[in-house]
C-alpha cells in the first residue's frame, strides 16, 4: 500500500479549461498582438553568452534538484551546473545544503554520484566532510597546526527549498530571495504540491542549440504535429491551440488535449485544467515544468561556452510516488516515452535551428503571433539583457 497520500491534480481554476475549450472549439489559438523580430545575435552573440554565463545564471535562482531526490537524511546527489560541482545533501536534522564539491584542502572533489552517506572522503588527502558541510577528518593532522579546522568547511552556496525544489544562487557571496524571484508564480506554484510527488529518473545530454532557443520549443504547439507526430504528444494533444498566462518574468501555458472538445456533451466531464491539458510553465530563466495527469517532467537547459550549445536535464516525478514494482514499471514506461519525445524528436531537429542561427546570413528571426509564449520569453531575456527588438 502506499505510504504518501494519492494527491488529486491541481486545483487550477476551471476558466482555463473553459478558455482552451473555446479556443479548441473555434481552431485557433491565443494570439499576441503582432509579430516580433528578433536579431540573430539574439541566439549567436558570445558577448551575450558571456553575459548569461557570468551575470544572468550566476546570480538568479536556478532549482537545482527536486527535494525528493534528496528525500532523507544524509542523501545526497551531485551534479554539475554552469561546469560547477554541486553536492546538494540533506543533513541529520534534515535540513538541505548546496555544496561547490571542491575540498578545501586541494581542490578534488570529495562526493560523486548520488545516495546516501554521512561523510564525504576527498580522493586525493581523504580530507572528509559531513552532510552539513563541516570538515570532520584531517589525516596527518599535525602537519595544519594552527589551522581551525571550523574554517574549512565545504562553501556552502545560498539555497532554500520551496515547492519541492531545492534552488541556490550560484554565488557563494550572494543572497537568495525566491519570494522577489517567483513574484506571482509562488502561489501558483504551491497548487501544485510537487514536495508530495516521488522522483523518479533523469537524464542529461548536451545539443547544439541555443539555450534560449531550446526554451523555446517549450512553449508553442505549432510544431507538435510536424515533430511529434508519431509520438504521443502529437497524437493527444491539439496542434497551435494554446492558452497563455503571464506570471512577473514567468509564464504558464496550457496545451489541451484532444478529447477537450467533448467536455461539454460530458456532463460527468472534469472541468480540471490538469486533466483537460498539459499544463507548463517557464520558470524564468531556464526551468520548464511540463505537467500531465500522472506527473511532472523538470526539464533544466543552460549555456556553454559556444552561445549554440547547450546542456540539458531531463528529470519526471511521478504525482503518486511509486512503492511497488508495478508502479516502478509503469513510471519506467512513461518516462520511456517522454524523454524519447524530448531527445529523438526535439533534440533531434533543434541542431537544426542551432546551424541556422550560426550560419545564417539573414539579419533577423520572425516569431509569429500564435507563438505567444516564445514572444515572451524573448521580450524578457531582451529586457534583461539589453536588447533591441523590432516589432
Amino acid at each position: 500500500m502506499p505510504t504518501h497520500p494519492i494527491l488529486d491534480p491541481a486545483p487550477l481554476d476551471e476558466n482555463l479549461t473553459r478558455r482552451a475549450l473555446n479556443f479548441a472549439l473555434n481552431r485557433t489559438t491565443q494570439m499576441a498582438d503582432d509579430v516580433l523580430r528578433v536579431p540573430l545575435a539574439y541566439y549567436r552573440d558570445e558577448k551575450l553568452t558571456d553575459l548569461e554565463l557570468g551575470t544572468l545564471l550566476r546570480h538568479t535562482p536556478l532549482a537545482i534538484v527536486p527535494s525528493a531526490q534528496v528525500a532523507a537524511p544524509h542523501d545526497y546527489t551531485v551534479r554539475s551546473v554552469l561546469g560547477d560541482s554541486l553536492l546538494v545533501t540533506r543533513d541529520r536534522d534534515g535540513e538541505s545544503h548546496v555544496f561547490l564539491n571542491y575540498c578545501r584542502h586541494r581542490g578534488a572533489m570529495p562526493a560523486c554520484g548520488s545516495g546516501n552517506a554521512k561523510r564525504f572522503a576527498c580522493p586525493y588527502h581523504a580530507w572528509t566532510y559531513d552532510t552539513a558541510g563541516k570538515l570532520v577528518g584531517v589525516p596527518g593532522k599535525e602537519g595544519f597546526t594552527g589551522m581551525n579546522r571550523a574554517d574549512y568547511g565545504l562553501v556552502e552556496l545560498p539555497s532554500e527549498e520551496r515547492h519541492g525544489f531545492v534552488w541556490a544562487v550560484l554565488t557563494a557571496d550572494a543572497s537568495i530571495d525566491l519570494d522577489a524571484h517567483l513574484g506571482p508564480l509562488n502561489d501558483e506554484l504551491a497548487q501544485w504540491n510537487y514536495a508530495a510527488y516521488g522522483y523518479h529518473d533523469d537524464r542529461e545530454f548536451r545539443s547544439e542549440v541555443s539555450w534560449k532557443g531550446a526554451l523555446e520549443a517549450f512553449a508553442e504547439g505549432y510544431h507538435f504535429p510536424f515533430v511529434h507526430g508519431e509520438s504521443v504528444i502529437g497524437q493527444n494533444t491539439l496542434p497551435n491551440t494554446m492558452v497563455f498566462d503571464k506570471f512577473g518574468k514567468h509564464h504558464r501555458m496550457g496545451f489541451p488535449f484532444t478529447w477537450i472538445t467533448g467536455l461539454d456533451a460530458d456532463p460527468t466531464g472534469s472541468w480540471n485544467p490538469s486533466d483537460q491539458m498539459g499544463v507548463i510553465y517557464w520558470v524564468y530563466p531556464n526551468l520548464i515544468l511540463a505537467n500531465s495527469p500522472v506527473g511532472v517532467e523538470i526539464i533544466d537547459m543552460l549555456p556553454v561556452a559556444s552561445p549554440t550549445e547547450c546542456t540539458v536535464r531531463h528529470s519526471w516525478m511521478g504525482r503518486i510516488p511509486a512503492t511497488t514494482d508495478e508502479q516502478r514499471a509503469l513510471y519506467d514506461e512513461v518516462y520511456r516515452q517522454v524523454h524519447a519525445a524530448v531527445r529523438d524528436e526535439d533534440f533531434a531537429m533543434l541542431p537544426q535551428c542551432g546551424e541556422g542561427v550560426r550560419q545564417g546570413q539573414h539579419d533577423h528571426m520572425i516569431i509569429g503571433r500564435n507563438e505567444i509564449g516564445v514572444q515572451n520569453m524573448i521580450r524578457v531575456f531582451a529586457e534583461e539583457l539589453g536588447i533591441p527588438l523590432r516589432d
